[in-house]
C-alpha cells in the first residue's frame, strides 16, 4: 500500500492557502490528517484530492 503523506507546508504549497486555514480545514473534518508519533501532522494526500474534488463539485 502507498500513500504520499505531506507535512502541513507541504500541504499548504498545494492548496496555497495559510498555516491557519489548512489547520481549521483539519479541525473541521473538511481535510483529514493523521499524527505520526507525537507530534508530526501528515496530510495524505489523497484528502488533498478530496477536498479540491469535493469543492468544485459544489460549484458546478
Amino acid at each position: 500500500m502507498s500513500c504520499e503523506l505531506l507535512t502541513v507546508p507541504e500541504a499548504m504549497a498545494v492548496l496555497k492557502v495559510s498555516r491557519w486555514t489548512l489547520y481549521n480545514l483539519i479541525r473541521s473534518g473538511e481535510v483529514a490528517s493523521i499524527v505520526v508519533g507525537e507530534r508530526c501532522r501528515r496530510i495524505p494526500a489523497s484528502a488533498l484530492d478530496t477536498y479540491v474534488t469535493r469543492l468544485c463539485e459544489e460549484v458546478s
